[in-house]
């Protein structure tokens, strides 16, 4: 019964190891995955701080840096949590083999004495010898062979245990290193932490002195985004008329066919156009509900509009980051990447329009059933209004500010005329 006690704990313990040593895996991708996004966010910086104008961008950049370099150290601290652990459970395991070498050695040497006194071929053959019956001997003699056979296998589980013993002292050994690797390396990122965060002070400070400039900047751009807004919201009524408006035809072409009417393609389309067309709501078609429903099945696990970059300003109405008493509304999210890099589709669509938002700002609205994407702060467009497109088709080439060398793209993401927030349909790389 003990046995199967220890059994069932070892097998529970291996069970263990194995799922930490894949989250194990999991956190090394993760930290990975940080450190290259830690790398980027660096190199966006010195091209920004080498151009800049105005210490808000910075801040920006540098705001993202500290929240990489947080998830950083604490994704560290979890994987040298589950190192311990693991630490701790091959301790266990190098105890319990301990102890069972320890009895197993006792019980080996006592069989080697008994053995030794009774080594002789003579004796062995008085033992079976001396037997009352033919099925005593008979007995005796089979006797002798186990205890030989038990013998070997005892010197043989002492050799395989050994082994083992060996083999999880090394492993420990080398979790050993790996846990003070950990350390050292969580300790530098906290230093390193500590320092961004001085900068960040600085730069803060450094913010509040041109409050008045600041706060009219973003005035200004709050009514420039608003104008865009309504520009935008324009062009989408007009695409979900002119798609309500194709659909309406192609019903009154069915209907004419259907009756045999014999009505000319002139006629068809005037009693199509005396149908009310919506320009708030799509009236989806079979293949539109399609789409539209392939697309919302996506929901968290859209590429983004950019290979590469970070959210520097949310969806929706916000505080600002220095000045919490200023409200900044934004109708998507804007996503700071790399200068020179491509805007791209996260879903497939079809191109509604392409938008001329100001000399140096243009856009991309993509329609999916009844849900339209917008890809705005181009600075050139590379599709055209009704190309199919396909999920990560280059769509145009983001916008890098020449006063303040930034590379930002604006993502909208609509239904109707409904604005959602799109971070939440992106996946979370």
């Amino acid at each position: 019964m003990p046995k199967f006690f220890l059994s069932l704990l070892f097998m529970c313990m291996t069970s263990m190891m194995w799922s930490q040593s894949s989250q194990q895996e999991k956190l090394e991708q993760r930290k990975a995955e940080i450190q290259r996004e830690i790398r980027e966010n660096e190199k966006m910086l010195q091209n920004v701080k080498s151009k800049e104008k105005s210490a808000m961008n910075v801040f920006l950049i540098q705001k993202n840096k500290i929240r990489l370099k947080e998830t950083l150290i604490n994704t560290t601290e979890k994987q040298t949590k589950l190192l311990a652990n693991d630490m701790y459970i091959n301790q266990m395991k190098i105890n319990k083999l301990n102890k069972e070498l320890e009895v197993l050695k006792v019980d080996y040497a006592r069989m080697i004495v008994k053995s030794y006194k009774s080594r002789s071929e003579q004796s062995r053959a008085m033992f079976i010898l001396s037997a009352e019956n033919f099925l005593q001997a008979y007995k005796r003699a089979q006797y002798l062979k186990q205890y030989t056979s038990f013998r070997k296998n005892q010197g043989e589980e002492i050799k395989s245990k050994s082994t083992q013993l060996v083999t999880y002292n090394d492993k420990l050994n080398v979790q050993k290193v790996a846990k003070q690797k950990l350390l050292v390396e969580n300790r530098k990122e906290k230093e390193g932490l500590v320092k961004e965060k001085k900068e960040q002070e600085k730069l803060v400070n450094l913010i509040k002195k041109d409050k008045n400039r600041i706060v009219s900047d973003i005035r200004k751009k709050q009514r420039e985004s608003k104008t865009i807004d309504k520009q935008i919201d324009r062009l989408i009524r007009e695409a979900i008329a002119e798609a309500n408006r194709k659909a309406a035809l192609e019903k009154a072409k069915a209907r004419a066919l259907a009756s045999n009417s014999g009505a000319s393609k002139k006629e068809v389309a005037a009693e199509a156009a005396k149908e009310s067309v919506s320009s708030s709501r799509i009236e989806l078609t079979p293949e539109d509900k399609l789409i539209a429903d392939n697309f919302k099945a996506n929901r968290g696990s859209l590429p983004w509009p950019v290979e590469k970059g970070f959210i520097s300003l949310g969806y929706g109405d916000q505080a600002h980051p220095i000045y919490n008493t200023l409200v900044i509304h934004n109708s998507g999210v804007e996503i700071t990447t790399n200068e020179g890099a491509n805007a791209r589709a996260v879903f497939g669509g079809e191109v509604a329009s392409i938008m001329v938002l100001s000399p140096v700002n243009k856009a991309v609205m993509i329609q999916h059933g009844d849900y339209f994407t917008i890809y705005q702060n181009l600075s050139s467009v590379s599709v055209s209004k009704g190309d199919k497109i396909s999920i990560k088709q280059n769509l145009g080439k983001v916008r890098t500010n020449g006063d303040t060398g930034k590379t930002i793209i604006k993502f909208l993401l609509l239904q109707n005329t409904t604005y959602t927030n799109p971070q939440g349909w992106l996946s979370t790389k």
